[in-house]
């Protein structure tokens, strides 16, 4: 079992809140469009601060465990591009202008961040007195998996969003984004602004993919620190990494069945450890090394394949995939 000190854990949480500092002065204290060169730049640090986390926590901890942080990084990195498909059909939904993009994003990776610490202590806590929720989880992220293979080629639908349908009928919303403030008066009355709707969206996604992300990445390492970090470096760099791939996010036509596959996988490593533990020692089951070799195989087949496609076919375009069925017309054309 991994022990983490209180300074272990203080010096962690310390470079993470600086870094979503940096990310919400970047993002909201200076909002301005984001081109590819500083999107490139800001992605490759991120991408770097992971890297030299892992590499700095494998020497202290031992390699076993820092195979299974830059495993359940992999996992929540792939997962948070899906993410960004999500936040491209919200972004485009509601129309937020671009220079208000970054504070969108920015506030989203908050709320993501912070539903997931959230989620982690609640399963970290479910796993270690409950040992069936392992199977819990394993057949979670089946389903799950299932589901979003079926709907591979549909998006999510706003319209079907509760908190966005109630809050567009309960509260007074302006026309316009009144420079990017969530609520403001108009006529002496106060009414709240699409930035605040666009954040409930936002927020509520966040919370979806935080019930399969979760689950993911426990099936891959069942420390909740590896967990934690995973999933708190895949984030900070969301911001930066959607600027660098919203134009290429439709070529990526088999992410979708890529991540259904990945996922479908780690339900079963679960599964497997659950009758390992509690039925029978003889059953097999899935290391971390074998995971991470099948995620980084399933990924890179993915990406290849999909522009293997792109290329034969042009007019072909990727979708972020729906675990609900309910495809969005206007959005056929994507």
């Amino acid at each position: 079992m991994l022990e983490v000190t209180a300074l272990g854990w203080t010096l962690t949480i310390a470079v993470i809140v600086a870094l979503l500092a940096l990310d919400l002065f970047l993002g909201v204290v200076r909002p301005h469009a984001v081109g590819f060169r500083e999107a490139a730049a800001w992605s490759t640090f991120y991408i770097a601060v992971a890297i030299v986390f892992g590499v700095v926590f494998a020497g202290i901890a031992g390699w076993d465990y820092g195979t299974e942080y830059f495993a359940g990084y992999i996992v929540e990195k792939s997962l948070s591009v899906d993410n960004l498909f999500v936040f491209v059909i919200i972004m485009s939904t509601f129309a937020v202008p671009e220079k208000h993009q970054q504070a969108v994003l920015t506030f989203g990776i908050i709320i993501a961040l912070v539903l997931r610490v959230i989620f982690i202590a609640l399963g970290a806590t479910l796993l270690s007195l409950f040992s069936f929720m392992f199977l819990i989880f394993g057949l979670l992220l089946v389903g799950t998996a299932v589901q979003l293979f079926r709907h591979r080629d549909e998006d999510p639908s706003m319209d079907d969003n509760a908190l966005v349908k109630a809050s567009r009928r309960f509260l007074p919303v302006t026309d316009d984004y009144v420079g990017g403030r969530l609520v403001t008066r108009v006529d002496g009355r106060r009414m709240v602004t699409p930035m605040f709707i666009v954040l409930i969206a936002i927020g509520s996604s966040d919370l979806l993919f935080a019930l399969d992300s979760i689950p993911a990445v426990f099936g891959v390492t069942e420390q909740a620190y590896i967990v934690f970090v995973a999933n708190a470096f895949a984030l900070l760099g969301l911001r930066a990494l959607f600027f660098l791939v919203k134009g290429l996010l439709d070529r990526l036509v088999y992410l979708s069945t890529g991540l259904s596959i990945i996922l479908a996988f780690i339900g079963v490593k679960l599964v497997l450890h659950w009758l390992h533990v509690d039925i029978d020692t003889a059953v097999p089951e899935i290391s971390t090394p074998v995971s991470l070799g099948v995620i980084v195989g399933v990924l890179i087949v993915t990406t290849v394949a999909s522009l293997l496609k792109v290329r034969k076919d042009p007019t072909a375009v990727a979708h972020a995939g729906s675990v609900r069925g309910h495809p969005r017309p206007d959005h056929a054309d994507r």
